[in-house]
């Protein structure tokens, strides 16, 4: 009996480390080949890198974003244009609540793609959806289209830390 704390410390040390390494796996469900970041974390490289910023904003118990996870982890396509942008996505607690962020409604999921400034460019979003939900999107292939359209309309600047 007396190892009984020991087992007991071991087992909470256990579950606090998988807890711990678990939160680090930033994809959500969304691709682990992608880099993904933080909002915060993306924001400050998005400016300091001058790179636009692609973020899904998502939740953990939405079918529709259960059902459009795995389409757009499997892209190769999406995974290729993702080298042009800073890429985050936040799930559950994490989706940020200024209203920039829902530009047409709180509904999920939904993206939005950002400048190097931060700023929501409201032109770019699913012209295939539905127009009361404009930046829903429901496969890889509506998000692949904006991701160009993106990727060809927002600004790429060189570093800030390559100025002189």
């Amino acid at each position: 009996m007396k190892f009984w704390p020991v087992v007991v410390f071991h087992l909470i040390g256990t579950i606090q480390f998988q807890s711990v390494r678990g939160s680090d796996n930033l994809s959500n469900g969304l691709g682990e080949n992608y880099e993904w970041h933080t909002l915060e974390e993306g924001l400050s490289l998005s400016k300091n890198q001058g790179q636009p910023l692609m973020l899904i904003i998502h939740k953990s118990w939405c079918g529709a974003c259960k059902a459009f996870k795995p389409k757009f982890a499997a892209s190769t396509e999406a995974l290729e244009l993702s080298q042009h942008f800073i890429m985050v996505n936040t799930m559950d607690d994490d989706e940020p609540q200024e209203a920039k962020y829902s530009p047409d409604g709180g509904y999920i999921p939904r993206i939005l793609f950002l400048d190097s400034d931060g700023e929501v460019h409201e032109e770019i979003f699913n012209e295939g959806g539905n127009p009361k939900y404009k930046f829903y999107y429901y496969d890889e292939q509506s998000v692949i289209k904006s991701m160009k359209i993106a990727k060809n309309i927002l600004p790429h600047r060189q570093s800030r830390g390559d100025e002189l």
